[in-house]
């Protein structure tokens, strides 16, 4: 299989840059494929598994938020959060989950304190969507 660059960076520092054959991440628009000479391509990158392909294997891990972008056989993931599956610790997913439900059974929150809960709590299951992944 054909490869590109790929270059994965998050405000923890650069994650990973090498050659890979494919990356899938959920973008604002849905789930996307980059495979290698894939058209030139920007997208807001939204909350989802992300999937990365290399001649090592195949990494999963957490991506929330930042952009996407594909030129020239390169393809630069700009996140505003990327966890490996390794990286990730499924005890405080569980926990920021529980925690979040709890919030929101209980009600009596502002539209603006509601919204952050969600998103929390949306967070935790995409960790937890990563970890429990085959």
């Amino acid at each position: 299989m054909n490869s590109f660059r790929l270059k994965i960076v998050s405000p923890d520092g650069c994650l990973f840059e090498g050659d890979a054959q494919l990356i899938t991440l959920r973008t604002t628009q849905g789930e996307v494929t980059i495979l290698a000479n894939h058209t030139e391509y920007l997208a807001a990158i939204g909350m989802g598994r992300a999937t990365v392909v290399t001649e090592a294997g195949r990494r999963t891990a957490a991506c929330i938020g930042g952009i996407l972008m594909a030129a020239d056989n390169k393809v630069d993931v700009v996140a505003t959060t990327f966890e490996w599956k390794e990286d990730i610790d499924a005890d405080r997913a569980v926990a920021a989950l529980k925690e979040a439900e709890e919030q929101l059974a209980a009600g009596g929150l502002d539209e603006t304190r509601r919204k952050i809960v969600e998103s929390k709590k949306r967070r935790a299951e995409v960790r937890l969507s990563v970890v429990r992944a085959e």
